[in-house]
């Protein structure tokens, strides 16, 4: 799971294309591919800028018409996923 102060980067394997405000991912290591719908792309655009999790939520709430509690659990499913595919990973991992 990433912690909401961490700040992630896309993965070096990590090919992706926005498309009429929706983007494609595709991991060209595992051959994973998702895609995004617009506020997907926009959550995307915001790590690619170097946004925490945190920064990416606040600036949510500020576009969306959207709560913040709900913003940050959807937040943090997402990027899980994001993390669980291989598709970003954190910058500064724990050392074990």
């Amino acid at each position: 799971m990433i912690a909401h102060a961490t700040k992630v980067r896309i993965a070096e394997d990590v090919v992706y294309r926005e498309l009429e405000g929706e983007t494609v991912l595709l991991n060209l290591r595992t051959g994973v591919y998702f895609g995004l719908d617009a506020v997907g792309t926009r959550i995307w655009q915001l790590l690619h800028e170097g946004c925490t999790a945190a920064q990416v939520s606040e600036r949510l709430v500020a576009e969306y018409d959207v709560a913040a509690g709900p913003c940050e659990q959807d937040l943090r499913a997402f990027m899980t996923a994001l993390h669980e595919h291989a598709l970003v990973e954190p910058e500064n991992p724990p050392t074990p």
